[in-house]
């Protein structure tokens, strides 16, 4: 095993304990989806464009990384 294979674990376990302690603590804006709101202003109608667009961009880059480079 790849010590990148390693780090990406304990991301996930990291990413799957923070959100979890802050889905248990129930206290508000603690979540990353709750965070991301916050930050991208979702709440306006420039912060909602804005982040479709960026999420738009980032999806559809991530989705064509992962299929070609399957096929390198």
């Amino acid at each position: 095993m790849s010590v990148w294979t390693i780090l990406w674990v304990l991301w996930g376990i990291a990413f799957a304990v923070i959100e979890g302690l802050s889905i248990r603590n129930d206290a508000k804006n603690d979540t990353l989806s709750e965070h991301l709101r916050l930050w991208f202003r979702t709440d306006t109608k420039l912060g909602r464009t804005s982040w479709l667009v960026i999420s738009g961009v980032f999806f559809g880059w991530f989705v064509t990384h992962i299929a070609v480079a399957g096929a390198a």
